[in-house]
């Protein structure tokens, strides 16, 4: 049974839809799921219909994504799971997404899969209709620590095959990360000091110092909608904790140099 872990921010839409798309899973009753609502104005989920897994919502004050998924885990450590997953609202699944997870969880501690923008959410609007839904958002992750910033490989690139070997990654985007309570009872939970973004990357980059090894999944695969509870991608939200956590990460593992620069770039408003 894998407990999944997801927060909502005002978006009671896309959860709706989240859970929907959930049902239609091969393996759905495999799952729990644990909704961190952390929306300032709250509404009823409305969730008239029958579905084949157990949903747990808990009506939070907003104290930052890693927050909302500490308290997912920490409710499912306490019904004795063993099995986690920090994912996104703004998703939809592949069928096969929990059969290809549980697999992997066979043999891995820490993982993520294959993420591509849902049709019509993609940054560049320069794709064909045909290529629409084939279009990747993660495949694999590589951090660059010349310029603290961590890369999905295959980005804004139209899938054609050229990453479907399952290989180990450097970063893992908490837009869909397996992790196991080994990884918890080794590392501790998510760091709750970064509010919105590089959480995902610090639990990452903690669990490497751990000697766990982070593997990409081509077989998980969900569909994004980009950036939806921040404005969008690139939004002054957006923005502003991207520049905030960039530094705190950099300043937590990024080599000497590298830190000096992130302070004196961060000091001039770069």
């Amino acid at each position: 049974m894998i407990g999944l872990v997801t927060v909502n921010y005002s978006q009671y839409q896309l959860t709706r839809e989240f859970l929907d798309s959930l049902a239609s899973v091969k393996n759905s009753q495999n799952c729990s799921i644990f909704i961190a609502d952390v929306s300032s104005k709250k509404e009823d989920l409305k969730l008239l219909k029958k579905y084949p897994f157990k949903i747990q919502v808990e009506l939070l004050s907003n104290h930052g994504y890693a927050y909302g998924i500490n308290q997912g885990v920490k409710y499912f450590l306490k019904r004795k799971f063993n099995q986690f997953c920090a994912i996104n609202n703004d998703i939809f699944f592949d069928n096969n997404f929990l059969l290809e997870a549980e697999k992997s969880f066979k043999k891995k501690d820490i993982f993520g899969g294959k993420i591509y923008y849902a049709p019509g959410f993609e940054y560049h609007k320069k794709y064909k209709k045909e290529e629409l839904g084939k279009v990747l958002w993660y495949a694999g992750g590589v951090n660059d620590w010349k310029n603290v910033v961590t890369i999905h490989r295959g980005v804004d690139e139209v899938d054609i095959g050229q990453y479907d070997k399952e290989k180990e990654t450097d970063f893992i985007t908490g837009c869909m990360l397996f992790f196991s309570k080994k990884v918890v009872d080794t590392i501790g939970f998510w760091n709750e000091n970064y509010f919105l973004y590089y959480e995902d990357s610090d639990f990452c980059e903690r669990a490497k110092r751990a000697r766990f090894k982070l593997y990409y999944n081509p077989g998980i695969i969900i569909y994004h909608k980009n950036a939806q509870s921040t404005g969008g991608s690139g939004s002054p939200l957006h923005q502003k904790y991207q520049r905030k956590n960039r530094l705190i990460f950099g300043l937590k593992y990024a080599p000497l140099r590298t830190k000096i620069h992130l302070i004196k770039n961060y000091l001039l408003g770069k």
